[in-house]
């Protein structure tokens, strides 16, 4: 990296000196014709600048840009020219710097047309703006004459001093001289490790960051005055690329512009299209034959590629490139999909099993023996006739897969599981602090935000308007009431609309069903149950997938009409509203199948309707479970599919595709400018901004609640997200690096709000779970009949035990079958699942004591298993401590370290005083030796001896 250390070690006192572009000595007596020829004859300038890395001169790192659109006339093209040209890498105090530009921009105001007021207030907004920086002591060049028509960019540069200056504002921990060893693992412990270092050392990425370290550096918040303390060698690399635009990001939000109405930072000029685009700039490129080696391409090779999926991901140094938020995002997802591999492998067992019980299962058996002869009562009024319990055998059996005894051991499982995942990760969580220096590290209030700083404005200059004293103002929740209402309401309109259309898919489900029963043909009729169910389900999937990305774009709306202070409470204040709209959205129709589909029917005579005249739903012979299962696996694999994967890479495909045609209609209109090679800053341009880590985590927060809350129904839900993940973490690096522009870094010590979440979704899971085990699945019905009524110890008949007996003679008025000998024969009597009096009761049709038996069977398993779970998931919390012990031992050394550091610095200044006491000593006796020759000068003399120590 090629940093011009004249620039880099300026001191503080020398800031008036002017660094003049060579450039600029168009506007001293050369034409454009003799500049284009000197040009010719000289190498090419973009490759000294390594095409946009570094300002003109090839020396100084460009840092950061500052992107703006501009009106630019065919008349006055050469004289904008020469004004950015003249104003190229400026640098002077705050005394006598001009304004970039402000010496030139009278002449083109002279010579090109007027131009719009917004245009005008927008150029004295940046030059003003630009000015501020400059007196901030960032050194500025700008660059009109782009590829891009019409798009001008200012290249930022933070010299020296000001890196220095910032970084202790910020109190940056950096690396000092003093190194120290990192305890090792000693015995058994160490050959274990080094026996899983070989094994793992094919799926370890090649990058230097990631290798084992042995030693490491001290860090310590840096301090201009102990600069003595760290390794200043190579001053060029001392701040990271990362470092240096995080740096320069923050002066650029602190710095005002007063002649903008709202007036703090790039944040609110942004807001207010002063300038269109901030970014600080990529590496270098990525592909290529003669590329330079850089991070961004190591980055590509061993992390953003689909070809090493199998490997580690290179944490530290996605960090080292990213900064510590992005790359605890990806530090979590790979935690959790490491963590999904032994969920998947107890999955898998769990349907291995139900598979390999299927023939071994009495209830299902028993449904499936024709010999039985069980007649069912219809399943519809009129249309539906009278069907055997035998034509629902392959739903019975699929049913045992997903609902046997290993489902609730699955369930407990995963409960733990849980627990394991939240403990294990705070444990890395704490590795990576102390890793990347962040122990210690407090989040200071951020900058208030453009549009926090407007309302404040409009409302002190409301109340200066009235003649009111007012103290700094502040949004008060009377301020914010109008937007809390309007929250409020949306909030509930749009849960009630999730509601409202679960709702009408049941209509369609039931009318559906109806409309199927009077087909003609008996496969029609067969496959009624089967075709409604997978309808809805993709019905439900194709309006979940729409109302996410509504929802997304109204929790953002609702957001920012409430006008959070700080960026922080309003990335908080989204995540909760979007978690909450996209949590009801998803997971509705699946609450609707596990705990209310079937419970309202009523019974044979006595139906309960919708709109007197549709029936309610009934579960199928073997349950709502089967039913439960496609629907969770639908959504579930359809969304991970359809909007987690091919959204995430068709739409930035497709906004690249448009950005691409646009720039080749422009450059049709500019042969010349489509001749030059582009510059990193505006390649870097047509890259897409980036938008923040709430999209990426709320697809890993709403994919986890699919592996944790239904698991009973589900057990492969484990494996399907494990695949998922494998392609998610390649596809989000692939955008991060390829597709995206370069973020800010910003510092973070963990993944905030998002963990409370994960916890609250594990303990629902205990909760959900236990109540589908108890009232969804058959599970508890087949214990109270094996240890109650069985009389043999056995399962056989259980079927016949849980279906009631109906007289077809008390059928209502126009409900009974309209052909009753369907089945070939007259019914009497037909069954059907409820736990009621049998006709020949003298309380026909009443709830019968068996269904009180189960009821209560099911409320103790629910309040024994929800315990139960607790108190494991809390006692595995208890006993894996938080901080990891060698870390903690590692950190305390830091402390010791750094306190031995201080105390010799210390005796080596008491060393150095006296030192200069004792030669103040000699000095002074010296003097008294020849003051008698000169009597009147012994005061001088005196001071002049005296004045030695002082000036040491």
């Amino acid at each position: 990296m090629r940093v011009n250390k004249k620039y880099s070690c300026l001191p503080a006192e020398e800031k008036g000196i002017h660094i003049i572009n060579i450039r600029a000595i168009e506007d001293i007596g050369y034409d454009q014709h003799e500049s284009t020829l000197l040009n010719s004859l000289s190498k090419n300038p973009d490759a000294d600048c390594k095409y946009g890395l570094y300002f003109r001169d090839g020396k100084r790192k460009v840092d950061y840009i500052l992107v703006y659109h501009y009106k630019k006339s065919s008349a006055g093209k050469g004289l904008a020219r020469r004004a950015q040209q003249n104003n190229a890498s400026v640098r002077s105090s705050r005394q006598d710097q001009p304004l970039p530009g402000k010496g030139v921009q009278l002449e083109v105001g002279d010579s090109e047309p007027h131009l719009d007021y917004h245009e005008d207030d927008k150029r004295f907004r940046r030059e003003e703006y630009e000015g501020n920086l400059v007196e901030a002591g960032l050194e500025l060049e700008r660059d009109e004459d782009t590829k891009i028509h019409g798009i001008g960019f200012v290249k930022i540069h933070a010299p020296w001093n000001v890196l220095c200056r910032e970084a202790e504002f910020l109190k940056l921990k950096m690396p000092t001289k003093k190194m120290y060893q990192i305890n090792q693992t000693h015995g058994l412990l160490k050959k274990i490790n080094s026996v899983i270092q070989k094994i793992t050392e094919p799926i370890q990425p090649k990058v230097a960051e990631h290798k084992p370290q042995t030693v490491k550096r001290l860090s310590y918040p840096f301090s201009r005055e102990k600069q003595h303390l760290f390794d200043l060698s190579d001053k060029d690399s001392f701040f990271d690329s990362k470092t240096r635009s995080t740096i320069v990001y923050e002066i650029l939000k602190r710095t005002t512009c007063t002649k903008a109405k709202y007036s703090m930072g790039i944040t609110s000029l942004l807001a207010n299209g002063v300038y269109s685009a901030a970014y600080p700039l990529h590496d270098g490129d990525y592909e290529g034959e003669n590329v330079e080696p850089n991070d961004r391409k190591l980055l590509c090779e061993e992390w953003a590629s689909y070809g090493v999926f199998y490997k580690y991901q290179p944490i530290d140094l996605v960090r080292k490139y990213f900064g510590e938020k992005i790359g605890l995002y990806f530090a979590w997802l790979g935690v959790y999909t490491q963590m999904l591999i032994p969920a998947s492998i107890v999955g898998i067992i769990v349907f291995l099993y139900g598979c390999a019980t299927v023939d071994e299962n009495i209830p299902s058996m028993e449904m499936c023996d024709q010999r039985n002869n069980i007649t069912m009562c219809p399943l519809c009024d009129k249309t539906c006739s009278y069907w055997k319990m035998s034509s629902a055998c392959a739903t019975a059996r699929a049913s045992h897969l997903f609902d046997n005894p290993a489902t609730v051991f699955f369930s407990v499982f995963m409960a733990l599981w849980a627990a394991t995942f939240m403990e294990h990760w705070k444990r890395k969580q704490m590795r990576l602090n102390y890793r990347w220096d962040l122990t210690g590290f407090e989040e200071e209030e951020d900058h208030p935000r453009a549009e926090y700083e407007a309302k404040v404005l409009e409302k002190s200059l409301r109340k200066e308007h009235k003649h009111k004293e007012t103290d700094k103002e502040k949004l008060t929740w009377k301020d914010r009431f109008p937007a809390y209402l309007t929250n409020f309401v949306s909030i509930i309109f749009m849960v009630g609309l999730t509601f409202a259309i679960v709702f009408g898919v049941i209509i369609y489900r039931i009318s559906t069903a109806a409309a199927l029963a009077i087909s003609s043909t008996p496969s029609g009729r067969s496959s009624v149950r089967v075709t409604v169910t997978a309808t809805a389900v993709i019905i439900n999937l194709v309006v979940i997938i729409i109302l996410d990305e509504v929802y997304g774009c109204i929790a953002r709306w609702l957001t920012q009409i409430e006008v959070p202070k700080t960026d922080k409470n309003f990335e908080e204040r989204l995540i909760f509203k979007a978690f909450l709209l996209k949590f009801v959205n998803a997971y509705t129709p699946i609450f609707y199948v596990a705990f209310f589909k079937g419970r309202f029917v009523g019974r044979p005579g006595d139906y309960v309707y919708i709109f007197h005249s549709f029936r309610m739903e009934e579960c199928a012979p073997g349950g709502c479970l089967m039913e439960l299962c496609i629907q969770l696996s639908i959504i579930m694999l359809g969304k991970q599919l359809i909007q987690n994967n091919l959204f995430e890479i068709g739409i930035p495909k497709m906004k690249k595709f448009i950005r691409y045609l646009k720039l080749k209609r422009r450059r049709s209109l500019d042969h010349e400018e489509h001749m030059k090679k582009k510059q990193r800053y505006e390649v870097d341009y047509n890259l897409e901004p980036f938008a923040g880590l709430t999209p990426e985590y709320m697809e890993m927060i709403i994919q986890f609640g699919f592996v944790t809350l239904f698991v009973a129904s589900f057990p492969l839900a484990p494996l399907f997200a494990l695949l998922n993940n494998i392609i998610e973490i390649r596809l989000d690096a692939k955008k991060f690096v390829t597709e995206l522009r370069r973020p800010v870094a910003v510092r973070a010590k963990d993944i905030g709000i998002w963990y409370n979440i994960l916890r609250g979704i594990g303990k629902l899971a205990v909760i959900i779970n236990a109540f589908v085990i108890s009232f969804t699945s058959d599970f508890i019905p087949r214990l109270v009949y094996l240890y109650m009524y069985s009389e043999n110890g056995t399962m056989h008949g259980f079927v016949n035990h849980t279906l009631s007996s109906f007289n077809v003679s008390d059928f209502q008025a126009g409900t009974a079958p309209n052909d009753p000998l369907d089945l070939g024969y007259e019914v009497q009597i037909c069954r059907y699942k409820d736990y009621r009096e049998p006709p020949w009761s003298e309380n026909k049709y009443d709830i019968s004591k068996d269904f009180w038996a189960v009821l209560a069977a099911r409320l103790a398993f629910v309040i024994v298993f929800q315990n139960l779970v607790m108190f494991m998931s809390e006692f595995v919390d208890w006993i894996i401590p938080d901080i990891p012990k060698d870390i903690s031992q590692q950190i305390h050394k830091e402390k010791v370290l750094m306190v031995e550091v201080f105390m010799r610095e210390e005796q080596g200044k008491l060393q150095m005083l006296e030192t200069w006491k004792d030669k103040d000593k000699k000095k002074g006796e010296n003097c008294n030796n020849h003051s008698p020759r000169l009597p009147r000068s012994r005061s001088g003399s005196l001071s002049s001896c005296h004045s030695y120590p002082l000036d040491v």
